[in-house]
């Protein structure tokens, strides 16, 4: 997949006691490539693992007899540890090495799908699932960080370009596997290859990525801040668990007690972190740089909008417009073209407009599900899905072209020594805005519906999620003027 767009040998300046070989001269071009794969094989598992389930429940649930709390923590179970775990897990790589905590990462996720995939009971699965987050929180940080050490130039915003493709595609592939999987029934093993297609995936990734991978470290963070670890993890339980949960349970004072704990033990991580000079588990000078700051804002917003869209447009589908899950998965394939061909446009770009390209997607975005929301609210129960297919199409260009240039743009001024640090707030800042995202379904979307299977109800209150979405695209696009005007040395 990457060789036809990584057309040359990355250049890199070494930089003495910042960081070993990865990055440098030295490395070859093919070997390059092959790391891309190699590392982004892993990021696509990591993104099917979040939403492969969500088709594959109805038949999941007759199978080993789950219950609705259950249900809910078949996707809490994976994302609760993965997001508490992600700031760590990339300070981890950073001290000890990316490769080798990628490989430990990945072995342990691969493991833990075997788990997922020969759970014989609800129990068995939800453990299985919480293993599973964990292992992804030691491994995707170093996706991003091996990318950053690795390449530069335009070959660097080509891997981000590529990166973004996988994000976006994976994120709505999810539900499009389970639900083929689940009714393939192969070899009469029902759900359970959407946790076992993991195996060959893994066990590749491992073999491959420790003969090509090249070592990274960072001298300066040479042991774990293991205080500050003792006090970001009860943060971000505390603050996304009530955010996950709140609406299940008809948010009781219990959900407030819990975020505002979460709040005041944050507060006294980040006033530890500003204290401690010796290797802080997150290194805050990074949130002095504009581009970081505001991209990381953005990919906030960008998993809030996502939390908030998907999972209630899935409920429109199938029950505004009556479709079936096989129909909607086919509306999600829609998405999933234009969002490839979004990403297509980020790498023939390869940075060279700055942030005028994800910008523009975030226009695109706005303006497609403005036009989406007046096609609801005209056509009502005669919409069908070649009818929408447009502003689908232009929806997943926008979003296709706000991934991958994201990335590249918030991490391009981030010192290698800290790439794990910075690869670890990016990826938990879209998972605490998927938390936020889901959050606001119950104000926006379930609190008119009231659970209602009424056709009618589900088509107003998804009409109201879009203004929603489109008011966090057009936020989005206003922090982005934070990114840099163009990506080459004289970038401000």
């Amino acid at each position: 997949m990457a060789s036809p767009v990584l057309d040359s040998e990355p250049k890199h300046t070494p930089e003495p006691s910042t960081h070993t070989a990865a990055g440098t001269s030295s490395t070859t071009a093919p070997a390059a490539k092959i790391a891309l794969v190699i590392v982004l094989a892993a990021e696509l598992m990591d993104v099917l693992d979040q939403s492969v389930v969500l088709t594959a429940l109805p038949t999941l649930q007759r199978s080993i007899g789950a219950g609705p709390a259950t249900v809910q923590w078949l996707t809490a179970g994976y994302a609760l540890p993965l997001a508490l775990g992600l700031i760590t897990g990339g300070r981890l790589g950073d001290a000890y090495g990316r490769r080798k905590v990628f490989l430990i990462g990945t072995a342990v996720f691969t493991f833990a799908s075997l788990l997922c995939g020969i759970a014989t009971g609800p129990g068995m699965l939800i453990a299985a699932r919480v293993f599973q987050g964990g292992a992804a929180a030691v491994m995707i940080p170093q996706v991003l960080a091996t990318i950053h050490v690795t390449f530069d130039g335009t070959n660097r915003s080509k891997a981000f370009g590529l990166y973004g493709a996988v994000l976006s595609l994976g994120a709505v592939m999810g539900p499009i596997l389970g639900g083929v999987l689940t009714q393939a029934d192969l070899f009469g093993l029902s759900w359970r290859p959407i946790f076992l297609i993991n195996l060959p995936v893994g066990l590749a990734v491992i073999i491959l990525g420790r003969k090509i991978i090249t070592e990274s470290t960072a001298e300066t963070a040479d042991r774990l801040d293991l205080t500050g670890m003792l006090l970001s993890a009860p943060a971000m339980v505390l603050i996304v668990f009530p955010l996950t949960e709140g609406h299940a349970h008809h948010w009781p004072l219990w959900c407030f007690a819990m975020l505002a704990t979460g709040l005041l033990v944050l507060g006294v991580f980040l006033r530890h972190q500003q204290r401690k000079k010796d290797a802080p588990l997150v290194v805050l000078s990074l949130f002095q740089g504009k581009p970081f700051s505001g991209g990381l804002s953005a990919q906030l917003m960008l998993g809030l909008l996502s939390g908030m869209f998907f999972m209630t447009w899935t409920l429109y589908l199938q029950r505004g417009l009556d479709m079936s899950p096989l129909q909607a998965a086919l509306a999600f394939v829609v998405i999933a073209l234009g969002e490839m061909a979004g990403a297509l446009i980020a790498i023939k770009t390869a940075g060279r407009f700055g942030r005028r390209v994800p910008q523009t997607g975030a226009l695109i975005a706005l303006a497609s599900t403005a036009a989406y929301g007046l096609q609801i609210s005209s056509r009502q129960t005669d919409l069908t899905l070649l009818a929408m297919t447009a502003p689908l199409l232009l929806l997943g260009i926008g979003f296709g072209t706000i991934g991958g240039p994201l990335a590249d743009m918030s991490l391009r001024k981030v010192p290698h020594e800290s790439a794990g640090s910075a690869s670890g707030l990016f990826n938990t800042s879209v998972h605490l805005g998927i938390a936020l995202g889901t959050a606001l379904t119950a104000l926006v979307f379930f609190s008119a519906t009231g659970g209602s299977p009424d056709g009618a109800v589900n088509r107003d209150a998804f009409t109201g999620v879009l203004w929603w979405v489109g008011g966090a695209f057009g936020v989005m696009w206003a922090l982005m003027f934070f990114l840099p005007r163009q990506t080459n040395s004289q970038a401000e």
